[in-house]
């Protein structure tokens, strides 16, 4: 019989979920399951011990008739829309100004429900350098600005080893509002939000965009393929070279990596003709 997970075993396996989303594993098959099984699993202990019989050979046929059906398709990445006209270096501020108007207070998906501050971006509109993002966390959400936490305290650090500071790059997410207990963006909010990501990408013109991420890399390429096999080389998107790397969420959680991630640096580094700090 099904029990609820304590809690120090729930957080654990929060935590494996998002070891797993970071290595580029963001989707888990499942068959439907009947609500009627599922409510019959939530049923005290004491209330089916008095008919174990009768509940072991139901449940038994419930699961039996469910692991029968097949299993659903996965869903796609939309299109990305086509490249936009090039903006003027000294008109990007506005433009990119009048796509966070447009934006508004936005209500095109149910990740409005939860938020507290829409975050759109932030950082240089003539930027050679852009980093992208999964989503808002808590501080995120907080302070309407992205990569503010803990992660945005090591992303700094990331840029100041790279020779740059905060205000030299453009750093924004794939989806503007938070998601609830920052799990990974669904299918319809990031479909609604990515356009918005990609004209502000459009606008900037990074000549190197960095994917933070799983996630982030799955939305700028438009398939998903697993972390491992994205890091170590350079992509085009959008006319512009795309490394991919770790989140630095992941990092913090994983600080073995961050010598992996530092390499993945050097090679956005390569293309831009940067040295670390203190190197000629």
């Amino acid at each position: 019989m099904a029990s609820a997970l304590d809690t120090p075993t729930r957080e654990e396996l929060l935590a494996r979920l998002r070891f797993y989303r970071d290595l580029g594993l963001t989707e888990f098959y499942r068959r439907p399951v009947d609500p009627a099984l599922l409510a019959r699993l939530s049923v005290a202990p004491e209330q089916t011990a008095a008919h174990p019989a009768n509940d072991s050979s139901s449940l038994d046929s419930n699961i039996h008739s469910q692991e029968d059906q097949p299993i659903p398709p996965r869903k796609t990445i939309p299109l990305a829309p086509e490249i936009a006209a090039a903006v003027p270096a000294a008109d990007r501020a506005a433009a990119l100004q009048s796509i966070r108007d447009e934006i508004g207070e936005c209500t095109r998906c149910p990740l409005h429900k939860g938020r507290n501050m829409l975050v759109f971006g932030d950082g240089s509109p003539t930027a050679r350098l852009m980093f992208v993002g999964e989503g808002p966390g808590a501080d995120e959400d907080a302070q309407g600005l992205p990569f503010v936490g803990k992660a945005g305290q090591l992303l700094n650090n990331m840029i100041t080893a790279m020779g740059l500071r905060r205000e030299d790059v453009y750093i924004a997410n794939v989806v503007k509002c938070r998601p609830p207990g920052n799990r990974v963006p669904e299918q319809e909010e990031g479909a609604t939000c990515s356009p918005f990501l990609f004209r502000q990408i459009d606008v900037v013109r990074p000549q190197v965009l960095v994917a933070l991420g799983a996630t982030a890399a799955t939305w700028l390429l438009g398939a998903r393929q697993p972390l491992a096999g994205l890091r170590g080389r350079i992509h085009s998107v959008r006319g512009t070279q795309l490394i991919v790397t770790y989140h630095p969420a992941y990092l913090l959680r994983d600080p073995r990596q961050k010598k992996e991630a530092w390499a993945d640096l050097q090679i956005a580094m390569k293309e831009l003709g940067l040295k670390p700090p203190g190197k000629s």
